[in-house]
């Protein structure tokens, strides 16, 4: 099994989920961040000053997949997360050993 952690812009994330939902991957969790990468925050125009904003709101996605799906769950968000501008976000992916489901106690290694 793996465990996606994707990274994204918010408005990007109905595009990824209906991708994922045609590839049948339906469980997630999502939640609100904030954060900066290489674009460091924006500098904005404000009341004749300039207000730098260092951390953007950004959306991270926990998917837990079988390894077969791994690639073409990692397509699917780069291709419906891109906008092709700096901030569009980070994937990372990693092994995971075993998942235990509360209510069953049923293990999936």
């Amino acid at each position: 099994m793996r465990f996606i952690q994707a990274i994204v812009r918010e408005e990007r994330v109905p595009f990824i989920q209906k991708a994922l939902g045609e590839l049948e991957i339906y469980g997630m969790t999502i939640r609100s961040v904030m954060g900066r990468g290489e674009q460091k925050g924006l500098s904005l125009q404000f009341r004749g000053g300039i207000l730098g904003v260092d951390f953007l709101p950004k959306v991270s996605m926990e998917i837990v997949v079988q390894d077969q799906d791994e690639n073409a769950v990692v397509q699917a968000i780069e291709k419906f997360g891109k906008t092709g501008k700096m901030g569009d976000g980070r994937i990372f992916v990693m092994p995971l050993d075993k998942s235990v489901r509360v209510r069953s106690n049923e293990v999936e290694v």
